[in-house]
């Protein structure tokens, strides 16, 4: 085989695994299961905004040294994950999204020693913009962050409608597993 080949060869696979590698990360990646989780709610669809993905993706590149769960204190909301030894778009949005079991509606509150603001986030029904972004940390870890506009988790207010617009709680929530 000549080098001519060979040169030809690896560059295949320098393209083959950097797609692959981004296959799962693509803005629908993000958007999909965030938008499946508003439909439950009755909630509208977001949309991509470049913007924010790009505000995003500033901030994951400044955590990649240390991959510590600190926000940015920037002027979206934002949702942050990490996690060893891989990470998509699909499994940082399930984490957020399985919160649901912690949220009450009625009292709009977190159950007691739990978290749900992730998942009230994605389901803020204001927060009509998202951008995300990916890095591979230093330390093998990766971090997602999500940005949201307009930000969500106002102390006082719900993320989605009245309660009696709302359709049932189905327990049964299929989500993406793939992690």
């Amino acid at each position: 085989m000549g080098y001519s080949n060979i040169a030809l060869i690896i560059c295949f696979l320098i393209f083959a695994i950097f797609h692959s590698s981004q296959a799962q990360n693509s803005p629908q990646d993000y958007l999909n299961p965030h938008n499946a989780a508003r439909r439950q709610v009755g909630v509208g669809p977001m949309t991509w905004d470049n913007r924010l993905a790009a505000f995003a993706q500033n901030y994951a590149n400044q955590r990649a040294g240390d991959c510590r769960m600190q926000h940015s204190g920037g002027p979206y909301g934002e949702n942050l994950a990490a996690a060893f030894p891989q990470l998509n778009a699909a499994g940082a949005v399930k984490m957020w999204v399985d919160e649901k079991q912690w949220y009450n509606y009625n009292s709009n509150t977190c159950q007691a020693g739990k978290v749900c603001g992730h998942y009230t986030q994605v389901v803020w029904r204001n927060s009509v913009r998202l951008g995300c972004a990916r890095v591979r940390c230093n330390n093998g870890w990766y971090f997602i962050t999500c940005n949201y506009d307009p930000p969500g988790n106002w102390i006082g207010q719900r993320p989605y409608g009245d309660l009696e617009n709302q359709p049932a709680f189905d327990s049964k929530l299929e989500l993406p597993t793939d992690v």
